[in-house]
């Protein structure tokens, strides 16, 4: 369709603030964003919808504009409900990279929108669609008449007779049908998840088919441009965080319209994942600012005081936390140009998720930071659970990755890896900084031992980093003397490098490739020096006990 027809729709309550030479351009879909960069989610022909989230001052909008223009978006729609009229400097952008910009009124709900542009280009290829997206309302809509994509499932079972189900990609079961039939195991969400990621890492084409228990499944990606393939920079972007539509049917065989029906379907339930996550913006700012305290050595009165902003947003109706809790996450690519800290951010907002709760609303007690190439979790615990030793409890390593460690071996493919560290729980502002550091440590510990996901708990540190501060001046000296005075006295002689080498590969996680990126050396460089290192010692860095040998050395050197 094209933008004249859109502006001349009364009901969509659209006014064109610029762009009058460009109303012949063709919309091809529609996507709703208040991120900074939505790049990754463009494929182009799109009528981008913006509620302004992403603008903090006058200075963001150049930017955000070149980016749309640069992935081919057809015009810009502004709603009016956050700022009021669209600020200028919005319009002036616009108007420079010659974008059509449209206004749009505070009454008019961007579902509508959506619902319009999507019925309108898909509604010749598939008369059937026209019937569920008619009804799209219900799905963006609370209370009794609404339900979220459930609804749309329903829909799909009422009309097209079709069962669907809506995964995360660790296999959490986000919406499925309220219809008869046999439901969804936990297993079977699981393994199809891990098809559909495996599916993805190698290539694939979707709709991907899987047989499972004797039934045939057609796996979807859920994406927030219909039919037309994402073209994220990388895959590994993603392919952690997008969602999937599990439908019970042989897709092998359908006709070219009742696919285009099923990806415009998914284009509707993205519209739900695109909302959960500009839900997550404020956790995630408050995560932001705690992190940033804490690692800067604020003071713990200041600390406390954010603390008391976060408590009720992130435990409504409780006023206060007794306890928190940290998690540091950090997802490692080899040989990837990939900004890891956002990709890890998004990966365990979804791990905190309880397993076994169903829907998109149960993550609305979890802040995720990033720093770095690290994720960093903020989790509030209105009680903990006492063990038989005395000792406090919360959220446990092992238990946290039990249910999706399938699912991620799966996405992570050969050539990624999750390492996780989980804090004790602590009582106040003053303790964060030690849970923060604690975390980390356990993520290193993880980090050590083999495997695509790993995780390691506070208890796992009792026997050694916790201990550190106590061990005899004698004792310390003695045990790093012996593993590292050879290297030091090699380094001297002959300006090897050793020890921070050493440093650097055991900071890498053992990674050979990002440590020789790091150290900006050839890996057969790195492997002659890590070779030297060895003879010298008379260790193994293959060996996990004489990695944490060498970590703890360097940590009480």
């Amino acid at each position: 369709m094209r933008l004249r027809a859109l502006l001349d729709t009364d009901a969509l309550g659209l006014k064109l603030l610029g762009g009058e030479d460009e109303l012949d351009r063709t919309v091809r879909g529609v996507m709703t964003t208040d991120l900074r960069d939505p790049s990754r989610y463009l494929s182009g022909g799109e009528l981008v919808l913006t509620g302004l989230a992403w603008r903090r001052d006058a200075a963001d909008s150049e930017p955000f504009v070149r980016i749309l223009v640069q992935e081919g978006v057809t015009a810009l729609a502004a709603g009016e409900a956050e700022l009021g009229d669209v600020p200028d400097d919005l319009i002036e952008a616009c108007a420079r990279h010659r974008l059509p910009l449209f206004a749009v009124h505070e009454s008019v709900a961007f579902a509508t929108i959506t619902e319009h542009v999507v019925r309108q280009v898909s509604g010749e290829r598939a008369g059937d669609l026209a019937a569920v997206v008619d009804r799209h309302r219900r799905m963006m809509t609370s209370g009794p008449a609404g339900g979220g994509p459930d609804v749309v499932l329903d829909l799909l079972g009422s009309d097209l007779d079709l069962r669907a189900w809506v995964l995360s990609p660790t296999g959490r079961l986000i919406a499925g049908p309220k219809t008869s039939g046999p439901a969804l195991t936990a297993e079977a969400c699981g393994r199809l998840a891990a098809e559909h990621l495996t599916a993805t890492r190698t290539g694939r084409r979707a709709p991907h088919r899987v047989l499972l228990g004797g039934t045939t499944y057609s796996l979807f990606p859920i994406r927030s441009t219909g039919r037309a393939p994402q073209t994220a920079r990388d895959a590994r972007e993603t392919v952690l965080s997008d969602w999937l539509l599990a439908v019970e049917a042989d897709a092998g065989d359908w006709a070219e319209e009742r696919l285009d029906l099923l990806y415009g379907v998914t284009q509707l339930i993205a519209v739900e994942r695109d909302r959960r996550d500009a839900a997550r913006t404020v956790r995630r700012r408050l995560a932001q600012e705690v992190l940033e305290l804490v690692q800067t050595g604020a003071a713990p009165a200041e600390i406390a005081a954010r603390l008391r902003v976060a408590a009720p947003v992130l435990l409504p109706g409780l006023g206060a936390a007794p306890h928190w809790q940290v998690i540091v996450a950090r997802v490692d690519w080899d040989g990837a140009e990939i900004e890891e800290g956002p990709v890890t951010q998004a990966l365990l907002e979804e791990i905190l998720v309880d397993p076994l709760s169903a829907g998109p609303e149960h993550s609305d007690r979890i802040a995720v930071a990033h720093t770095g190439d690290e994720a960093v979790a903020l989790v509030p615990l209105p009680a903990v659970s006492t063990e038989h030793d005395g000792s406090e409890t919360g959220i446990l390593a092992d238990a946290l990755l039990e249910s999706v460690r399938d699912p991620l071996t799966a996405g992570l493919n050969d050539d990624g890896r999750l390492t996780l560290g989980v804090s004790a729980a602590v009582h106040s502002a003053e303790g964060l900084r030690g849970a923060l550091e604690e975390a980390r440590h356990a993520r290193r510990v993880a980090a050590a031992r083999p495997g695509r996901v790993c995780a390691a708990g506070h208890q796992e540190l009792a026997s050694h980093v916790l201990l550190l501060p106590f061990v005899p001046d004698d004792v310390r000296r003695a045990f790093t003397a012996r593993l590292l005075d050879p290297l030091r006295d090699y380094d001297r002689r002959h300006r090897a490098e050793l020890i921070p080498t050493l440093e650097a590969f055991l900071d890498c996680d053992g990674s050979w490739t990002r440590c020789a990126t790091r150290l900006h050396l050839h890996v057969n460089t790195l492997r002659y020096r890590v070779g030297r290192i060895e003879q010298l010692t008379s260790r193994d860095l293959s060996r996990l006990e004489d990695k944490l040998d060498f970590f703890l050395a360097l940590r009480m050197s």
